[in-house]
Parts: structure tokens; sequence; C-alpha cells
């Protein structure tokens, strides 16, 4: 069967569509709690453990998409994902929470890592000159996901019950994943992958680096930072927006909640808005350009006290959230090429494993010490601006490596 590059994209943006699902766990925590009576605590951290082994399956099954190919890891992640969903219904009605952990947290998390690296190098690999916009796309399905699931999710709860509602989920993500996973494939050499690809620019002309070699080199610390920086302070505000929006501008729960929803929309909307960006500014300085913004209006938010301000200013730090996830794939082919793309891309995204567990749990923690999201936000404010000297020092780091490429 032979493919075109607009079939793949929108394969890989349909396979993310449905592992985005994760970020709307919380639509199921009230009645989950109702169900089995655990703390909320308890069954929020199992998202927390999705996220953890999202990032730590992800850097394995990076080198089994190169090994084996896209289409065997999504395969792998349909399965495991579609089971766990299932086996969370299980859990919730045989009243174990160590089965919760397990089938989502386990089971889902490792769909979640396997899934997650399998369409990013290869629809890259399609879209050689347009590599913002190809990653973009991928993964702004990820961010927008949660605004899809939600509705249905909460009208299968109030009809069905929580427990068929994962069941009938688990077999509606399994189906679609399975199918999309067998049109995500790389092109062959003699298939046309970009028109506007010049004659005699390979795929993988300039640096190419296994990912081996990338692991070990100070670019990839100093992005494996970066990354890390922007999830902590994202999921950070994502996992308390609409608490600190009733502590901060008084603004109702109901309206809290509209405004979650609106963040949510710019979060899918920067992955793809900042990646396209990236393609004619460079990834540098859209980095750089993110870091200084959310720096700055992570500080301004302490004298926020306005509903609409803080809205507008939540949805634009949420946008680089975003931006991150999208333009991370990107930068690290040009950096370490696309040779093993998917295996580095993996590598990085233990980031986001470990950003997943720190943001929440420092927001969380220093609020219930002090009963402030000031000194969080001053802290995040911070990191932000760390982020910002290191995508300085990555920059000049990488010109020193190009100085040389072009003399040998």
């Amino acid at each position: 069967m032979k493919l075109n590059k607009y079939t793949v994209a929108t394969a890989g943006v349909t396979f993310h569509l449905m592992l985005g699902s994760v970020y709307a766990w919380s639509v199921y925590v009230t009645a989950i709690a109702t169900k089995t009576h655990w703390a909320e605590s308890a069954i929020t951290f199992a998202f927390s453990l999705a996220i953890f082994f999202l990032g730590m399956s992800a850097a394995f099954m990076g080198r089994l998409v190169e090994k084996f190919g896209p289409r065997v890891t999504g395969t792998i992640s349909s399965f495991c994902y579609g089971i766990g969903t299932i086996m969370t219904g299980l859990a919730v009605h045989s009243n174990q929470l160590w089965l919760l952990y397990l089938a989502y947290g386990v089971i889902g998390g490792i769909g979640l890592g396997s899934g997650y690296v399998t369409p990013v190098s290869t629809i890259i690999k399609w879209f050689p000159t347009r590599r913002g916009f190809a990653t973009g796309c991928a993964i702004m399905g990820f961010g927008f996901a949660a605004m899809i699931t939600s509705p249905i999710a909460q009208q299968l709860i109030s009809t069905v019950g929580i427990e068929r509602t994962f069941y009938i989920l688990g077999i509606f993500y399994f189906i679609v994943m399975v199918t999309a996973a067998q049109f995500i494939k790389p092109p062959k050499r003699i298939e046309t992958v970009d028109e506007s690809l010049q004659p005699g620019v390979s795929l993988t002309s300039g640096r190419q680096m296994t990912a081996n070699q990338a692991v070990k080199t100070p670019e990839f610390k100093m992005l494996w930072v970066m990354l890390f920086i922007n999830i902590t302070c994202g999921i950070g505000l994502v996992s308390a927006a609409s608490p600190m929006a009733q502590e901060l501008t008084h603004m109702t729960v109901v309206k809290a909640a509209w405004m979650v929803g609106v963040v949510g929309i710019f979060n899918g909307a920067g992955r793809l808005a900042w990646a396209s960006i990236s393609d004619y500014i460079g990834r540098p300085n859209t980095f750089s350009l993110v870091f200084i913004m959310e720096g700055l209006l992570l500080f301004g938010l302490l004298g926020v006290n306005s509903t609409s301000v803080f809205t507008v200013v939540m949805c634009v730090i949420i946008s680089g959230y975003g931006a991150g996830f999208s333009v991370i794939p990107a930068y690290l082919s040009d950096v370490f090429g696309t040779k093993e793309l998917g295996a580095i891309h993996g590598y990085v995204l233990t980031a986001w494993g470990l950003a997943g567990l720190v943001g929440p749990l420092v927001l969380s923690m220093s609020h219930q010490i002090l009963q402030s999201y000031n000194l969080t936000l001053i802290f995040f404010g911070i990191l932000e601006l760390l982020a910002l000297v290191v995508s300085f020092a990555i920059r000049k780091r990488f010109k020193v490596v190009q100085t040389k490429l072009e003399q040998e």
C-alpha cells in the first residue's frame, strides 16, 4: 500500500488523540472515589504514575521504533493502553487500589510511552524541511485530546457507570489505535517526501548520530534540562490551575472549570503554533522566547487579581508548556540528525517522566505548608530564567560543533 505524507500525518494525529485522553483523568476521579471510597489523592497518583512510566518507557520504546518500525511499537501501544484502560474498570469494580496502579499507571503508562514516540520521528522524515510543523501536528493531538474525551467520558459515566466507561473506552482506544498504527511508516527512498526538498538534499544529510552517541553529548544534557524545567513548571500549573484561580482571583468554581477548558485549548494549539514558528525563527530562538515569556508572566501572576487577566496569562504560559513537547523533537533532529531520532526522542522524554512527579508535588506541598502559591510562582519563574541561560549555552555550544563539521 502506497502512502503519502498527509495520510501518515493524519494517522499520527489520530493516534495521539487517543493517547492524550490521559489528560482527562480528573473527570474520573470523583466517580471512582464515590464507587470505591479511595482518597482522591490516591486516585490522582495513578495519573502521576502513568506519566512517570510514559517517560521511562519511552526511552526503551524509542529504540524499538528504530529497530522494528513504528507499526510494531504502535501496535504494542494499542494493546497496552487499551488493556490498561479496561483493567482500570476491573480495578474499580473489584475495589483494588493496587490493580488501579498496575493497570492505569504501569501498563497504561507503558502504552503511553511506546505510543508517544511512535509517530513523531516518522512524520519528521516525511516533512524534512518543515520539521517543526510536522512534530507540531502529531503532538497537537495529544494536547487537544482532553477536550474531546472529557465530555464523552462524563456522558458515559452518567449513563453506564464508571466501570463500563473504562471498558467501552478501552475497546475503542484499541480499535482506533491499532488501525492508525498500520498507516504510520517511514518513507521509502523512491517516494516523494516533501516537494520543497531541493534536488540532492538527503533526509540524512548533516550531523547524524546514534542514540548512544547523542546522550553522551553536552547538547543532549542541556536539552534534557530545558525540557525538564519547561514541563515541571507547566504541569505543576496545570495540576492546580482551578484552585489557584479561585485563590488568587476569587474565581467561582464554575468559572474556574471553564478557565481550565480554555487553557486546554491553548495547550493543544500552542504545540502546533510554536512548532510552526520554529521553522521560521529557528528552534534556539523559539525556546529562548518561550522561557523569557514564561519567566516574566510567572512573576507577573504574583500581582494579578483580575479573572480575565489571570486567564489570559495562564493561556499564554500553558501554550509555552505545549511548545516544549512539539519543538523538542525538531530541535533534536537539528542537532543529532534523523538517523536514530526515535531513540533519542525517547531518551529525552525521561525528563517528562520525572517532571510529571516533581512539578505537581512541589506546587501541592508548598501550598499545603505555606497556604500560598506565591513562593512556588517565584520558584518556577527562577527555573524558567535558568532554562533561558541553558538555551543560550546550547546555542553557543552547537555553533562550535557546526564550525568543526564545516572545517572537516
